[in-house]
């Protein structure tokens, strides 16, 4: 193993001598790694630097992924270097929002590592852990595929598990594939396991576990009349019996019990309650624990938002903050980069909502009919990798609340005609549809019809929410994507 590890760092091969013990190899080569480290790392980060220079793209990720390639246990001795540890945030919906509110939180305990950007595959959480920091910990959020072997390399201090909804079946499989890949990771951990008691799938993760705290929502007045069209975990992860839900309060989220075998959402830990939700402006609620409970001030809206916060702050709670601080932490948040989040553009300002699947649309149509439908929408379909080849989850997607509010629908990206049929199949008169390529020349015709002061509604998919910010950036209306991320 030493002679390895000289090797893959330019040294010359030596043996270990005739008595050495295994313990004393393995503390020869943690030496050996901590005195080379500090240069390695320096060299990746310099590859990513030129990259970006150099116009060639993928700046944030290049150096984590030569990393991941080459030296692996680097990552490692990179992640023990966090004093107060590594918390890795996974979800299907909101684990960028999460991440990002948990953050503010914990910043008022010392300066927290974070990869704002969203890249959260194996290469763009080592290229974050590469990044220059004085922090004494880091909060990554981690895609769902990816968990594992993050996991595995930078042995987290605390997991927090927001959500598990179907997503990009081409990419992820069916449910109970990455639920059974969690399963394991959760098995294999010794970290403080933070879940969302709402998805009977997470909470049954919990179940026996020492070191957990559960969280969720507790406010009757916000559920649901009944089951979404879209809806996943409704099926008694014991027995195999439908539930009986005494709240819904999104897509399968919500208080359930078995009426066979008895299992049931747990006693939650840290609840949200008393909620107050106030359109697209944001909302108050309270956050309770055995112990005491705060107000809290938001100003991203939604139920979906609320279920966000919470998780940030049992994520937060868990690894030493105070109520107070979350708070305080929650009250100055504002949009995750990329989510709910207001763009100007001259005298109008556009302001997109992220839609990837099912779950994640239905809340994003909720919060919008919610604060006054729009009479003007521009949606974009996109089916690039990071978007999921399948797009057939728009007919998953209850659309309808907001077509019998619309007097103009420009479906655009790189599947419009697809998103066209699904709004004129959802009661839409087709005279109002204009399907257009083009995201430029969609966005165009969109801001064309938005009155001087107003707000236009975009829902992009995730690379065609990529693209508008390009735009928007090229106009002025943001920062370049490095400016905004780095």
């Amino acid at each position: 193993m030493q002679s390895i590890t000289r090797a893959r760092n330019g040294l010359p091969a030596r043996s270990a001598s005739p008595g050495a013990s295994p313990a004393h190899t393995l503390a020869l080569v943690g030496s050996l790694r901590s005195l080379l480290l500090p240069a390695e790392a320096a060299a990746f980060r310099t590859l990513g630097t030129i990259s970006r220079a150099t116009g060639r793209g993928g700046g944030t990720t290049l150096p984590g992924k030569l990393l991941w390639r080459v030296d692996r246990g680097a990552i490692a001795a990179i992640a023990r270097r966090f004093t107060n540890g590594v918390a890795l945030v996974s979800a299907t919906n909101g684990k960028t929002t999460t991440a990002a509110m948990a953050t503010d939180i914990l910043e008022q305990l010392g300066p927290v590592l974070a990869n704002p950007g969203g890249a959260n595959l194996t290469s763009g959480v080592s290229s974050s852990l590469l990044a220059p920091s004085r922090a004494t910990r880091a909060v990554l959020e981690v895609d769902e595929a990816a968990l594992p072997p993050i996991a595995d390399a930078v042995v987290p201090r605390v997991i927090c598990l927001g959500n598990l909804f179907r997503d990009q079946l081409d990419r992820y499989g069916e449910l109970e594939h990455v639920a059974n890949r969690w399963k394991r990771v959760v098995e294999a951990s010794t970290a403080t396991l933070v879940v969302n008691a709402d998805d009977p799938r997470l909470a049954a993760l919990a179940r026996g576990r020492e070191r957990a705290v559960l969280f969720g929502v507790d406010d009757p007045r916000h559920a649901l009349p009944g089951l979404q069209h879209a809806v996943d975990s409704v099926y008694c992860t014991s027995c195999g019996t439908p539930y009986a839900y005494t709240a819904i309060y999104s897509g399968h989220l919500g208080d359930y019990a078995c009426p066979n075998c008895g299992e049931a959402r747990p006693p939650l830990d840290i609840a949200a309650c008393e909620i107050e939700l106030r359109g697209l402006e944001g909302s108050s609620f309270t956050i309770r624990t055995h112990a005491d409970d705060v107000r809290v001030e938001l100003a991203v809206p939604g139920l979906y938002n609320v279920y966000n916060a919470v998780a940030a702050a049992a994520l937060a709670i868990a690894s030493g903050a105070t109520l107070a601080n979350v708070a305080a932490g929650l009250s100055r948040f504002t949009a995750a980069w990329g989510r709910f989040e207001r763009i100007p553009i001259g005298d109008r300002q556009a302001l997109i909502l992220l839609i990837k699947n099912p779950a994640g649309a239905n809340e994003a149509v909720r919060t919008l009919v919610s604060g006054g439908a729009p009479r003007t929408a521009v949606i974009a379909l996109n089916d690039e990798i990071a978007d999921g080849r399948d797009v057939s989850w728009i007919w998953d997607v209850d659309f309808e609340p907001l077509a019998e509010h619309l007097d103009h629908l420009v479906a655009t990206g790189t599947r419009a005609e697809e998103l066209a049929l699904r709004f004129a199949h959802g009661g839409l008169d087709r005279a109002r549809i204009t399907v257009e390529h083009d995201l430029e020349l969609a966005f165009d015709r969109g801001l064309a019809e938005t009155a001087s002061g107003g707000e236009l509604v975009v829902m992009p998919t995730y690379t065609a929410m990529l693209e508008l910010r390009g735009l928007a950036a090229k106009r002025g209306g943001l920062p370049a994507y490095w400016e905004a991320t780095t």
